[in-house]
């Protein structure tokens, strides 16, 4: 399965295509700075595959590139973070 991750700004989240086909979404709200993961989705055809994992991997790599702490009020996030401590670094501590 050929996967893709991109950044949508005007729709303010990241996508994740599997094949062509949209299979998933982080959600985002950014400021100056920061970045802040509110909501992560795999459409159900496409659960149980390492998507998720793989959208998470992709947007806080994402981040770190671009220099932005982390705020993971999303569950999904937060838990991959917790699971992956090389991430622990980008949150925010404020």
């Amino acid at each position: 399965m050929e996967t893709e991750v991109r950044d949508n700004p005007d729709k303010h989240r990241f996508e994740l295509t599997a094949d062509g086909e949209l299979a998933g979404f982080s959600a985002y709200r950014l400021r100056e700075g920061a970045i802040t993961f509110t909501h992560t989705e795999i459409e159900p055809r496409f659960e149980g595959k390492g998507l998720g994992s793989k959208l998470a991997r992709a947007v806080l790599d994402s981040a770190r590139e671009r220099g932005l702490r982390v705020y993971a009020q999303c569950p999904f996030i937060a838990g991959y973070i917790d699971k992956h401590p090389e991430y622990q670094d980008l949150l925010a501590t404020e």
